[in-house]
């Protein structure tokens, strides 16, 4: 078991920023899981704390100490690539003690262990076979045991489920999330598979072009996104985002839109009004036949077995909302929508900082509404 402390990472291609700067503690036991679209750093972050690439600023910590230039084969860190990397040659057996021979372990203390390992992973009735003869899951899982044998103090998961069909990679997950509870190590975990994320880590780093925009647990993403980015990214569908206004009306605050018109539980005596970026998850969206404020024409409905998603052009915007089955609505009907004030999420229109309010005594230029002002959380 081991803690990991990235400290200014960086690493760059010429000119350009792979990853900027990026520092995450990662504590002894975690299951972090670092998230984000294609081409975002993630791998390369990984590579450089395996040390497979070498890190053009910064430090990477294990258990204190700097391990930035310590070869890769010895750091006490075992790497589970996307492609397995098994020898096709070789049985199961030889593939998981693998790291032992090449460590010239004792040939007793070899079989010990590759038995060990193959029972937790249920492998030992696979010992002799050859990778060619495994189903991707079986492969996956001797991928994990070779990683596994050695007993290493950190786990670095390069996308180890990305060549898995949906049916198996949602029982591999499974049995990931049952061995990390088994073994209590640390483990960093590579995906651009938001449901992989949400449902394995104990706490999320999501990237966005080499930075890091959010870390935090699964809940703290989903619920209160620091960025309008980690709102559309984290959710399927995503966030509904739209421009809009803050504006104040008989006491108390609006978000208005073209066709939108929602309040906000926030009260204020006067105010001007405040561009924003406005954010409602689909979920929260409540389709209401007698709603006025917020109405729109159905343009699809998506059939997701006990759920649809109904989609309408409310104003010049599409909003996407996600209802139980039969939703009641069809294509090309007027509907109307409901949405609680706490639903409502808004982001800087140019930073795309999530905005919270706090009460001041003294406007400021560019300020909310009187009694609140917008600050990044």
């Amino acid at each position: 078991m081991a803690r990991l402390q990235i400290d200014a990472i960086s690493k760059t291609y010429g000119a350009d920023y792979a990853v900027r700067e990026v520092s995450l503690d990662i504590a002894d036991g975690e299951f972090m899981v670092l998230l984000g679209p294609s081409g975002c750093g993630k791998s390369t972050l990984l590579r450089m704390i395996a040390g497979l690439e070498e890190p053009s600023s910064g430090r990477i910590l294990l258990d204190g100490t700097d391990i930035t230039e310590v070869a890769p084969q010895r750091r006490d860190l075992a790497m589970v690539f996307q492609s397995y990397a098994l020898y096709p040659h070789l049985t199961v057996a030889k593939n998981i003690g693998f790291p032992l021979r090449a460590r010239r372990r004792p040939r007793a203390h070899i079989a010990e262990r590759v038995a060990a390992v193959a029972k937790t992973l249920e492998l030992s009735a696979l010992l002799d076979r050859r990778p060619g003869a495994l189903s991707g899951g079986q492969r996956q899982r001797v991928a994990l045991a070779r990683a596994m044998v050695r007993d290493p103090g950190a786990f670095l998961m390069d996308e180890p489920l990305s060549n898995l069909d949906a049916k198996l990679r949602s029982a591999t997950r499974a049995e990931l999330i049952a061995l990390h509870r088994r073994l209590g190590a640390t483990f960093l975990y590579v995906t651009h598979d938001q449901v992989e994320a949400m449902t394995m880590a104990t706490r999320i780093a999501l990237l966005d072009a080499g930075r890091i925009e959010q870390v935090g647990t699964p809940e703290e993403l989903y619920d209160r996104p620091r960025t309008a980015f980690v709102a559309g990214f984290l959710g399927s569908p995503p966030m509904n985002l739209f421009p809009a206004v803050v504006s104040w009306r008989a006491g108390g605050l609006r978000v208005l839109s073209d066709g939108i018109d929602a309040a906000l539980d926030i009260t204020a005596d006067s105010g001007d009004d405040s561009a924003v970026l406005a954010g409602i998850r689909p979920e929260h969206l409540r389709i209401d036949s007698d709603a006025s404020a917020l109405r729109g024409r159905v343009t699809m409905v998506e059939n997701l077995g006990s759920e649809e998603l109904v989609h309408a052009a409310v104003g010049k915007h599409i909003l996407c909302a996600r209802a139980p089955r039969p939703a009641g609505v069809r294509v090309g009907e007027d509907v109307g929508f409901r949405v609680a004030p706490a639903h409502i999420h808004l982001f800087h229109p140019d930073s795309g900082l999530r905005l919270t309010w706090q009460e001041q005594s003294t406007r400021r230029p560019g300020a909310l509404p009187a009694g609140a002002q917008a600050v990044s959380s």
